[in-house]
């Protein structure tokens, strides 16, 4: 616990949302949802404007749906938000070396490190400066909380929001949260603030009065003795600038639950591509692979493999979640699946065994051949879109390699007996609400819904005037998809 205010935690306001209000002009002020908008998605953020109706992270998309019939809903844009954090952070690194992110919009920073506050008026200054210095380069707002603890700084952020700062000075914690609800202190979930309800608990002064034993009695004794620290407002952790990854994987809820077992297996190895490129991209190999499967009643199966040595051989893991989806039974229907690796590290040692299995020719098993065949002798042909989020599934335009992949044997076999493979028809362009388009005539713009044949766009950019909206045929040669537009600064366009 620091003397000194010179923790700071920095909290975008409705991250995604916002971001998607300031490159979208008409949504301004208004009511914007971001996450999946299949019958199965779940909200990932709301705007404010849509949180007086109700609607929060984490809920279903259905649910938030009835609360705000007129909200706009749309798909995450996720390489738009990264950039836009990779400004953030950047500027949080001039402040300090010290800056430990939490996420694409949330991280701490010691700026004692960095020299640039020492003291409560200097802390201050530097939030002020920081929360325009964001401003300037994003056009977004951030909530500063500044204190002598992480656990404080990150309360006084959220009691800063939205586009606020408040610092919390130093000998003053205990009367500030005393009124709070116990809910405020980081790792009391619904669960644990349920259990403390009922003992008659619901602020935190109510916690610290309790004393250390009592907790201990009631939640056991790491977490009570961490609870009655919280509630004191003592909290020693450092700032640390590098968080290392216990683990990577991705994962896909369908819309419709799965029944045929190929269809599953093929979604499985679509999900090892997605990881080990996630795996690669980090820098990292892994020993453990993790096989994730939901089944139909929500029950939920873990099964893990652990290799001889780490890996980011992509056919490994393929193998490796293949065996694991053999133990389990999906009689029923699946509604979730997700691949992982674990147990990471910064080289490779390749599983000999596995790459040989690899190598052999498929054998005459039928479909246990050719499923081997998809898996193992492409890299990442078998990825394109089968192992894309919900969102993504239904929301991209599907010209660019929507359709199921044919294995080399059913390929061969096609050439064999009609001398040249007949071309599958071209799958109909979808388009998803959010998603970022060019038309060769009115310029950028962006999808506001799509149905029976037809795509309704709104041609505007960040830092114009609400757009003209138009409607095109999903086939128009001249709509494409394109790459977000910079929020801020030089790459403004217009359409003749």
């Amino acid at each position: 616990m620091r003397a000194a205010p010179t923790i700071l935690h920095l909290d975008m306001d409705a991250f995604y949302a916002s971001v998607e209000q300031a490159s979208k002009p008409s949504l301004r002020g208004k009511a914007v949802i971001v996450g999946g908008l299949g019958p199965r998605g779940v909200v990932a953020t709301a705007s404010y404007e849509a949180r007086r109706f109700g609607v929060h992270s984490a809920m279903p998309m259905g649910q938030a749906r009835r609360l705000c019939p007129n909200g706009a809903y749309l798909i995450p844009r996720f390489s738009l938000y990264r950039q836009v954090s990779d400004v953030v952070m950047a500027l949080l690194r001039e402040l300090s070396p010290l800056v430990e992110p939490l996420s694409l919009d949330e991280a701490f920073v010691d700026l004692e490190a960095g020299g640039v506050a020492f003291d409560s008026r200097g802390a201050r200054e530097t939030g002020e400066r920081l929360r325009a210095d964001i401003r300037a380069a994003t056009g977004l707002s951030g909530s500063v909380g500044l204190a002598g603890s992480k656990m404080l700084a990150k309360v006084a952020s959220e009691e800063a929001k939205p586009a606020g700062l408040l610092l919390i000075e130093p000998g003053t914690e205990r009367e500030l949260l005393a009124p709070m609800s116990v809910r405020t202190l980081p790792g009391v979930g619904p669960a644990t603030g349920e259990h403390l309800r009922r003992a008659g608990i619901t602020t935190v002064g109510e916690l610290a009065e309790a004393g250390e034993d009592e907790l201990v009695r009631m939640v056991g004794r790491s977490a009570g003795a961490g609870l009655y620290r919280m509630a004191l407002g003592l909290d020693d952790r450092p700032v640390v600038a590098e968080r290392d990854a216990k683990s990577v994987s991705v994962e896909d809820t369908f819309d419709v639950d799965l029944h045929d077992r190929v269809r599953i297996r093929g979604e499985v190895q679509r999900l090892a591509d997605r990881c080990v490129r996630r795996l690669r991209d980090s820098g990292h190999s892994g020993r453990t692979i993790v096989l994730k499967v939901r089944r139909y009643d929500f029950s939920t199966l873990t099964r893990s493999e652990t290799l001889r040595g780490p890996t980011d051989d992509p056919a490994v893991v393929r193998e490796a979640a293949a065996r694991l989806l053999e133990g389990v039974d999906t009689t029923g229907g699946v509604r979730l699946l997700g691949v992982g690796v674990s147990g990471l590290a910064d080289y490779t040692q390749e599983d000999l065994f596995a790459q040989s299995l690899a190598a052999e020719p498929d054998g005459a098993d039928g479909a246990d051949g050719s499923d081997r065949t998809d898996g193992t002798d492409r890299t990442d042909g078998a990825g394109g879109t089968g192992g894309v989020d919900a969102a993504d599934r239904t929301g991209r335009a599907d010209g660019a390699g929507g359709g199921a992949v044919t294995s080399g044997a059913a390929e061969a076999e096609a050439e064999g007996a009609h001398g040249v493979a007949e071309p599958e028809p071209a799958p109909e362009r979808r388009w998803a609400a959010g998603s970022d388009v060019r038309h060769a005539v009115y310029g950028p713009g962006w999808v506001q819904g799509s149905g029976v044949g037809r795509v309704t766009v709104r041609f505007e950019q960040p830092g114009s005037e609400p757009g003209r909206v138009r409607t095109f045929r999903v086939d128009d040669p001249e709509l494409e998809p394109s790459d977000p537009l910079p929020l801020v600064g030089d790459g403004s366009e217009s359409g003749p």
